[in-house]
């Protein structure tokens, strides 16, 4: 019994010794534990640029024909020759299509030959009523063969007229079997075929003629920029540029031309009708468009990449570096962004940096190490793989 409460003893006297020198080590303070700095956080940078600013209104539009025609004929007839390509351009007047002639040729023929005929006995009308009058001074014929050689001649004078207008009818007639293009343009999809008997009342036609040089283009804006536009027209010119439907490939450049006289109530906004060469032809008519409308250009205006501009709860804010490398998350306004830049109204100056990439490891106040060149490339790669992964 001695032994083990000898043995008891001795185990408690190590385990109290253990639970000691564990308690003192554990609260000896220790190198591991010291305060380790918080690394600077790698971003692209960018300065706060000061410029003059072109200010666009956007808006959705689509691409209308100068002048649109269908030629049709005005007579009915066979067709005998297509003269024209699908898809061509033609000048005005040049020659389409052309309709069997003889028909028509004939009555021309059978109306000059009448007028020749009543032109004849109105000479030989005219040749008695020249003898007769003598005579009747002289007593040698009545004055009723007088009035009634009169009266034949101004007949056969009534004749000869009705006889040239008919002429002249039978020849407009005739005219019309040559189809010609009215305006220049651009000839659609040929609607009937050669040999075949083409009428007035054929609703189709022979073919469209569009003309596309210069062009036009009718878009919508809001009305609350009715104002300003009106405004700007009545100081000179206001350019209007054309993009492609995504917007990445402008197509031409045009003017303002008009402002439609009644705004759209039932949407809030004002049609405009802008006017391009379209030397190119890039636009083509029921062409959907993206137009642009400058209304002004901003003097010394400060801008800065668009990928600088973060969305917070409280609106747009950008991180901007001060002198001891730390960041300020700064409201901002913004006026506009194209191509890539933001116009800021207010909430930096010119002589400052803003953060286009890292931010969202930022927090206000955090140490930034600003990268260069490829470095620089590199982290915008990687931000835009990071940003595309969801």
């Amino acid at each position: 019994m001695q032994k083990r409460a000898f043995l008891l003893a001795a185990v408690l006297l190590v385990i109290t010794g253990v639970v000691f020198e564990a308690e003192h080590i554990a609260g000896a303070p220790h190198p591991a534990q010291a305060a380790v700095p918080i690394p600077a956080v790698p971003v692209v940078a960018s300065d706060v640029v000061s410029r003059d600013v072109p200010i666009y209104l956007d808006g959705v539009g689509t691409v209308i024909a100068f002048n649109n025609v269908v030629v049709r004929s005005q007579i009915t007839g066979q067709l005998t020759k297509i003269t024209f390509v699908q898809g061509q351009s033609v000048k005005a007047g040049d020659l389409l299509a052309q309709i069997d002639p003889r028909p028509y040729q004939a009555e021309v023929d059978q109306m000059t030959a009448n007028l020749n005929r009543d032109q004849a006995q109105l000479i030989n009308s005219q040749a008695n009523l020249n003898r007769y009058t003598p005579l009747l001074a002289k007593g040698y014929a009545t004055s009723q063969l007088v009035d009634t050689q009169k009266a034949q001649v101004a007949q056969l004078q009534a004749a000869v007229q009705a006889d040239e207008a008919l002429v002249r009818a039978m020849q407009v007639n005739l005219s019309y079997t040559n189809l010609t293009s009215p305006i220049d343009g651009v000839t659609g999809i040929r609607q009937i075929d050669q040999g075949n008997i083409i009428h007035p009342t054929d609703v189709a036609g022979l073919v469209d003629v569009t003309q596309i040089q210069p062009i036009s283009m009718i878009f919508t804006l809001p009305q609350t920029n009715f104002v300003e536009i009106q405004q700007e027209m009545a100081r000179g010119p206001v350019k209007v540029l054309a993009y492609s439907q995504d917007g990445t490939k402008k197509l031409d450049e045009g003017t303002l031309l008009l402002i439609d006289n009644q705004i759209v109530q039932t949407t809030g906004t004002i049609r405009l009708r802008a006017t391009f060469a379209n030397a190119q032809r890039l636009l083509w008519p029921g062409e959907f468009v993206n137009a642009r409308l400058l209304l002004r250009t901003q003097k010394d205006g400060l801008t800065v990449p668009a990928s600088a501009v973060q969305q917070g709860p409280a609106g747009s804010y950008v991180y901007a570096i001060a002198a001891d490398q730390t960041v300020q998350m700064r409201p901002v306004k913004i006026a506009q962004i194209s191509g890539g830049q933001a116009l800021i109204a207010s909430g930096v100056n010119a002589t400052e940096k803003v953060v286009v990439d890292g931010q969202y490891r930022l927090q206000p106040g955090s140490h930034i190490d600003e990268l260069h060149g490829k470095a620089a490339q590199q982290a915008d790669l990687q931000s835009a793989v990071e940003r595309a992964i969801p």
